[in-house]
């Protein structure tokens, strides 16, 4: 089965993605968000969650200060944003050059480890966006539930199921997403090695198998 097979099928065995941005967008206000979120992730690239401040997004982006707010009504959107958009990035690579091991669940570990090293390459940016993660309340919820559907379709490619994943499939995912999530925050705060998260991963990617 080819990878974007697979993508088709886990895609209708999971939600469909909500945009974060205003939906029916024309190609200028499209290319607008993606200023807006490109400065947004130089920022964070450069100083973590703290350089992200609305006025200094809204000036490199060279977009007015309310205008940035229609467009993202807080920090925290505006940061778990960026994280979409690096996971969609991610997912696109993983599409072009897909995982290569036989096994499922060697696939998913080896795919969400190739996501590690990614942020392992901008620790600042990981941090502020999964530092937005964790502080979202509920006005972010929506957005937050577009990035887990979208890690939760990553991680199904990976599985390449037959079929639609069973509801134990689908549960054996939401712990490797939680897994996934904790992993990378016990290693940004210096409490756990790639080595261990690539341990962790491994081990709770053998749920698959079950």
């Amino acid at each position: 089965m080819t990878t974007e097979s697979r993508t088709t099928e886990s895609m209708s065995a999971v939600p469909p993605l909500v945009s974060t941005a205003a939906p029916s967008l024309t190609a200028r206000q499209a290319a607008r968000r993606r200023r807006i979120l490109q400065a947004t992730t130089r920022l964070a690239s450069r100083g973590g969650f703290d350089a992200v401040q609305m006025r200094e997004v809204a000036e490199s982006s060279g977009v007015a200060l309310g205008t940035l707010y229609r467009y993202f009504p807080s920090k925290v959107h505006l940061l778990v944003a960026t994280m979409r958009d690096q996971l969609e990035r991610l997912h696109a690579t993983l599409r072009e050059r897909p995982p290569t091991e036989e096994d499922p669940a060697a696939r998913v570990a080896q795919t969400l480890m190739r996501a590690f090293r990614a942020m392992q390459r901008e620790p600042h940016l990981a941090d502020a966006m999964v530092r937005a993660l964790t502080f979202a309340d509920r006005s972010v919820s929506a957005e937050v539930d577009t990035v887990s559907r979208l890690t939760t379709t990553i991680i199904l490619d990976a599985m390449g199921p037959a079929g639609p994943p069973t509801p134990a499939q689908l549960s054996a995912v939401r712990v490797i997403e939680h897994t996934w999530h904790s992993a990378l925050i016990t290693w940004l705060s210096g409490r756990a090695s790639i080595a261990q998260v690539k341990i962790d991963i491994e081990t709770v990617c053998r749920l698959i198998a079950r």
